[in-house]
């Protein structure tokens, strides 16, 4: 049977004593104060917030990537020299970041920066798979790229409307800041349509006071819904709490062409915007908030064929206020070349119309750079030189025969253990001082465990294929 308890109800039970006088069986009940119940509400709304991050990372997650990369970092000429190494033989050095899975067949968007300069890409998958990645192509303008991975059926983030975001609803970031995978921090928009940061060419982002640290850039700022409005780009180091990501709109855009076209092309009015400041506006008789000051017309560009001039106040594009270059130029780049818009000008004071058919932004094409294959399928991926006597005691080594590390191939067991060329073998698999032969024998079987000497600092280096 079900019983339904409404309210609270009072019972007092008494049974006899032995000299006559009721006894208390039950204590009377206390109905909680309104202290508590105000508590236990608050208690549930937390909750209910709680179990709204959860929900989001959980939506969100199996769409995040780790972005491992593998870059050449330089070698001090005299050791080039000494041991007589080529350009093949350049070490190598270590970096990671975050992407987005943006179509179930394999595409992922992160930052240039992630991948600026790498050799090899790897990505790791929230399945635990690890996939060799190409660069597909970026835009260093906003900071994007786009890579490939072999895979199909892979979970593609919902990428929502980063124009509807709201100034101080919640948000979650989701990366590998310091490699610590799958981190997720909790924050709110804090600004939308930041631009005239001094970043990028093209600028329009969301800010937010989520934490953002390295290894967090390519990954998502993502709202309660788990959908992606950013790609978490940048902090400002002058304050805490100041995070910046590319708006979702603008991200989704260039990840379209790259993956259609290999580059980005971008709609182009052909004037160099500058801020209206209060003195100029005053020098111009108009308001510091009529909008952007044209300070010049490119000549033959799609400004000066509709008769735009120097000195014209834009103040508005397809009816959209701006205020500031960086408007301007984010407004013209959501439109497509060759897209007739209307712009509200300000001339002597007038306003006027005019309609401008935009042309293609002269932006340079970046290359892309060439990428190392992957790491030869036997050998655990490095060679190693025997330096005499005389070369061991003029590094300041005991004056007997050693051997060093001479080439490392890029992703290869050798390079994930950390070796470099010019580290001395100090020991092989518990063999002291071996010799070049001995090393290789040691490696014959496919595991070894080095210690190694670096300058003067000592370190063991496990190997496996």
């Amino acid at each position: 049977m079900r019983h339904t308890l409404v309210g609270f109800v009072l019972v007092n039970l008494f049974i006899p004593t032995a000299f006559g006088a009721p006894a208390p069986l039950l204590q009377t009940a206390k109905a909680p104060t309104a202290k508590a119940i105000t508590a236990t509400a608050a208690t549930a709304e937390a909750r209910r917030l709680s179990d709204a991050f959860v929900a989001a990372a959980e939506k969100a997650s199996p769409s995040v990537v780790q972005i491992e990369v593998t870059t050449r970092s330089d070698v001090p000429e005299e050791l080039r020299n000494f041991f007589g190494l080529d350009e093949g033989d350049q070490p190598t050095q270590h970096g990671m970041g975050s992407g987005v899975v943006f179509s179930a067949d394999g595409a992922i968007l992160t930052n240039n920066h992630v991948i600026n300069d790498a050799v090899t890409m790897n990505v790791r998958l929230r399945d635990g798979r690890t996939l060799a990645a190409k660069l597909i192509g970026r835009d260093p303008a906003t900071d994007l790229a786009v890579l490939k991975v072999d895979a199909t059926g892979l979970v593609a983030a919902t990428f929502a409307d980063s124009s509807a975001a709201r100034v101080g609803e919640w948000v979650v970031a989701i990366g590998s800041p310091s490699g610590l995978g799958y981190s997720v921090t909790a924050g709110v928009v804090s600004a939308k349509a930041r631009g005239d940061i001094g970043a990028s060419a093209i600028e329009d982002y969301l800010q937010t006071d989520a934490s953002i640290n390295p290894g967090n850039s390519g990954g998502p700022l993502c709202n309660l819904d788990g959908h992606v409005v950013g790609i978490n780009t940048l902090v400002l180091r002058s304050a805490q709490g100041i995070g910046f990501s590319v708006s979702s709109n603008l991200a989704s855009r260039v990840a379209q062409q790259i993956l259609k076209n290999g580059f980005v092309q971008r709609a182009w009015l052909g004037v160099a915007p500058q801020p209206l400041t209060p003195e100029l506006a005053t020098a111009f008789k108009v308001q510091p908030t009529d909008g952007v000051l044209v300070g010049s017309v490119v000549e033959s560009g799609p400004a000066s064929k509709a008769n735009m001039k120097s000195g014209d106040i834009v103040s508005a594009i397809a009816g959209k206020k701006v205020h500031t270059p960086g408007d301007l130029t984010r407004e013209v780049t959501t439109h497509e070349v060759g897209e007739a818009v209307d712009l509200e000008i300000i001339r002597n004071q007038q306003r006027y119309t005019t309609k401008v058919t935009l042309g293609t932004r002269p932006d340079k094409r970046t290359p892309i750079p060439a990428q190392a294959h992957a790491a030869p399928p036997t050998g655990l991926g490095f060679s190693v030189k025997e330096l005499t006597a005389e070369q061991a005691q003029s590094l300041g080594l005991p004056a007997k025969p050693a051997s060093v590390v001479s080439t490392v191939a890029v992703g290869s067991a050798a390079d994930r253990a950390g070796l470099r060329p010019g580290d001395i073998i100090v020991e092989a698999d518990g063999l002291a001082d071996p010799l070049s032969a001995q090393v290789q024998k040691a490696a014959s079987d496919g595991e070894l465990l080095l210690r190694v000497r670096r300058k003067d600092a000592f370190f063991y280096a496990a190997l496996k294929k």
